[in-house]
């Protein structure tokens, strides 16, 4: 048999790498799968504000690469794979990896969810130059600006009220004729002067020189087309979990999310599930790292009751 680690970590996010450093600090012999580049979403973000102890902020990258740097300081290993296949049943776990193969006695998956993009021809170009997929993230620079909010649900109610805050006008395009979000939003939002609905709306086109200056959009009912001018997009139609890989390994919710609580176990003993590939109410670095330590403390309480048996 290959190598047998410990714990195997499938993604280099934030919880995936705040999982690699509680593990590695704690003696246990750790690797961690990631696809890309470490950080996930977090290192796409031009400038984080809202993540404690950098009091001029940070950059995505940059504080994605001191994440990786902490974790293998104390000697988790980083491997570059991809994770296709999982046998997530016994009591050594297998991963199927492009790198090869993989044998754990326990497994941390820290996937992640990708947001929902509009899927128009430039997007990706203008992708934090007018183009956003998270307003706290970003809504900051967007001060006594006109913005567009996309979506209709509670993410993009709450997008828009927080907008609401920051931005000179706020419009929200959404392609029904009614909010999907709860009631109390859809009162909120029509209450909040600076907000505007445009309804039986599609965005159809992103108009842009160096930067986004404005979007195109549809009337679903008359196919009209007109140009509106805006300084940013915020696209809020969703997210989608990075689960296609685990082919029904673990248990996952309707939306394809794992179910896992707070203690980020899933229902399979000695895996966990951790950041915004739970489910969970909030997605954030912060609570992304903290579900990392979590599982980190779960895995060596399963790790030292299973002593003999692995």
């Amino acid at each position: 048999m290959d190598h047998l680690y410990d714990i195997l970590i499938i993604g280099g996010g934030p919880a995936g790498y705040t999982a690699a450093l509680y593990a590695a600090r704690a003696g246990f012999d750790t690797v961690l799968l990631e696809r890309m580049a470490a950080g996930g979403q977090m290192a796409l973000t031009g400038e984080i504000d809202n993540y404690p102890g950098f009091e001029e902020g940070i950059d995505g990258f940059t504080l994605s690469l001191k994440m990786q740097q902490s974790a293998e300081r104390f000697g988790a290993k980083t491997e570059y794979a991809e994770v296709t296949t999982v046998d997530l049943s016994g009591k050594i776990k297998k991963l199927k990896t492009t790198s090869g193969d993989f044998h754990g006695k326990t497994v941390i998956i820290s996937t992640g969810a990708n947001p929902r993009e509009l899927g128009l021809p430039n997007e990706q170009k203008l992708i934090g130059k007018g183009v956003h997929y998270c307003a706290h993230c970003d809504g900051r620079f967007y001060k006594g600006k006109t913005v567009v909010v996309v979506g209709g649900g509670n993410s993009a109610a709450s997008d828009a009220l927080y907008l609401s805050r920051l931005a000179k006008k706020v419009l929200v395009v959404h392609r029904r004729d009614t909010l999907r979000a709860t009631k109390v939003y859809h009162d909120m939002l029509l209450k909040t002067e600076n907000v505007e609905f445009l309804w039986n709306i599609t965005v159809s086109a992103l108009i842009a020189d160096e930067r986004l200056t404005g979007i195109q959009i549809k009337d679903v009912r008359t196919e009209a087309i007109k140009e509106l001018t805006c300084d940013g997009i915020f696209v809020s139609i969703g997210r989608k979990p990075a689960t296609d890989f685990l082919a029904n390994a673990v248990a996952l919710d309707p939306l394809g999310y794992i179910v896992a609580d707070e203690s980020t176990k899933t229902n399979i003993e000695g895996v966990y599930a951790v950041g915004d590939v739970r489910t969970k109410p909030l997605r954030q670095i912060v609570t992304a790292v903290s579900d990392g330590a979590v599982a980190i403390h779960y895995a060596e309480e399963y790790l030292s009751g299973n002593k003999k048996a692995l």
